[in-house]
């Protein structure tokens, strides 16, 4: 008998988890160099351009260890942002 399940022999092709993460311009990562979360802006070279979500001077990054923000973090760092800037801070 074969096993035909999700996880028997009969589905062991590629598994689209295992598909690198290409992030696209805008969208915010975090760097695990660096601990930091930026909003990507380009490539030059072997090395990604981010920007701190707040604003300010971006940093290279490598993107293939760059990793995708979940979606409430990237809300939050919005909502922070916005917060900042209607207060003064930014």
């Amino acid at each position: 008998m074969t096993d035909t399940t999700a996880h028997g022999p009969a589905s062991r092709g590629k598994d689209p988890a295992d598909d690198e993460y290409e992030p696209k311009i805008g969208e915010l990562v975090e760097d695990p160099a660096t601990r930091r979360v930026g909003r990507v802006m380009g490539a030059v070279g072997p090395y990604m351009q981010l920007r701190p979500v707040e604003g300010g001077r971006e940093w290279d990054a490598d993107p293939t260890k760059v990793r995708p923000v979940p979606v409430g973090d990237a809300l939050s760092a919005a909502v922070a942002t916005a917060n900042a800037r209607s207060t003064g801070m930014l």
